[in-house]
């Protein structure tokens, strides 16, 4: 059972209750929305009150420990500030809620951080240096990808920089996991299967991914926050998604893909250049 008083469940409530359903998700996008946690929300367990999208969650955070809740609720925040606009009040305090849960409270250092979007946009790079990350044969494909991308943002096509954007993330942290096996597959984070055995690598997703780079320290908390924020864009690589959902991605949405790129790709660089 999650660490959640009364005051901490209803501001919960009122960022993601809307009227018994979760945002905007439908049975579908809820369901895929936690099986990037290796969580089966339709399962009976979490049914037992009733089986509206708001009483599961309620049933999940009543059920499961805190680290996964505060995973999930922290990825609900990200969707909800995608989707409508959430206060600045009611984020901060849901981040300190959060955080509790996920047993980060005490991160303060200007690493750790967390930056708006503004103040991340803000962060400058040197010119990108894919050497640092030890791509051997894909380096010349990254490469390619990053030319089409600066190509693409100069044409104003946002659409296509976030897809790029978020399958060359993909390509570089999967990287990084093939060349750091024992990292990443004794993280805490590391996806299981049934049999409560790691999935090969070939397996993971982009979450899965992300969540472990950042356990192991590979990628910064403003990186790995930020980077779930792109994981969501691609998602729309599927026309029906997009048009369910309304998703027209303009040149902000695109610079932000573009940024959170660079990021990664300085933070693991600096990793390797540290020995690791």
């Amino acid at each position: 059972m999650a660490n959640l008083n009364f005051n901490e469940k209803q501001l919960f409530e009122k960022l993601f209750d809307r009227g018994g359903y979760v945002l905007d998700f439908s049975d579908r996008t809820f369901a895929d929305f936690f099986k990037d946690f290796n969580i089966d929300i339709c399962s009976k367990k979490y049914t037992q009150s009733g089986s509206s999208k708001m009483k599961r969650l309620r049933a999940f955070w009543e059920i499961e420990p805190d680290k996964i809740v505060g995973e999930v609720l922290l990825a609900l925040l990200q969707y909800a500030e995608i989707k409508e606009s959430v206060s600045k009040k009611d984020k901060d305090l849901a981040i300190i809620y959060i955080n509790k849960l996920r047993g980060v409270q005490a991160e303060s250092s200007s690493t750790n951080a967390e930056l708006s979007e503004n103040d991340f946009l803000k962060e400058k790079f040197e010119e990108i240096n894919l050497s640092l990350l030890n791509l051997g044969d894909l380096k010349e494909i990254i490469e390619q990808r990053i030319e089409e991308i600066r190509i693409c943002l100069k044409s104003n096509a946002s659409l296509a920089v976030v897809f790029l954007c978020g399958s060359t993330l993909e390509g570089i942290l999967l990287n990084k996991a093939i060349k750091n096996p024992k990292d990443f597959n004794t993280a805490k984070a590391a996806p299981k299967n049934k049999e409560n055995k790691v999935k090969v690598l070939s397996e993971w997703t982009l979450n899965d991914l992300i969540n472990v780079a950042y356990e192991k320290q590979f990628i910064s908390l403003n990186v790995k926050n930020f980077s779930h924020s792109l994981r969501e864009f691609r998602n729309y690589i599927h026309p029906r998604e997009q048009q369910l959902f309304k998703f027209n991605p303009d040149q902000q949405t695109a610079e932000i893909s573009w940024h959170v790129l660079q990021s990664a790709i300085d933070n693991l660089g600096r990793k390797n250049n540290d020995g690791q």
